[in-house]
């Protein structure tokens, strides 16, 4: 062989290397790619699943109820309303 075969097959198995390496690099990208997808729709999920919890614990019957057990309070009934009379309004409004 002569001193240009030997050059030339060298640059061929370091061309060939280099073309299994990006390969190699490729397909670890990809996969890490679709192992980010697949985190996403994860996370994308449990935001849907958090916000969907927030909204719910913002309706009415839950905020009656936290008023109720922690506040102790409780609807007005006749029974348990005070009026509350301004003497000196009612005194002008005659």
């Amino acid at each position: 062989m002569t001193k240009l075969d030997v050059i030339l097959l060298a640059m061929l198995l370091a061309s060939s290397l280099l073309a299994v390496n990006n390969a190699y690099e490729s397909r670890r990208v990809f996969s890490e790619l679709d192992r980010a997808r697949q985190v996403q729709v994860q996370l994308d999920a449990e935001f849907k699943r958090l916000d969907a919890e927030r909204q719910a614990q913002g309706t009415h019957l839950l905020v009656e109820k936290a008023a109720r057990e922690k506040l102790k309070m409780r609807t007005a009934s006749p029974a348990v309303t005070a009026y509350v009379f301004d003497a000196a309004a009612s005194e002008g409004a005659r």
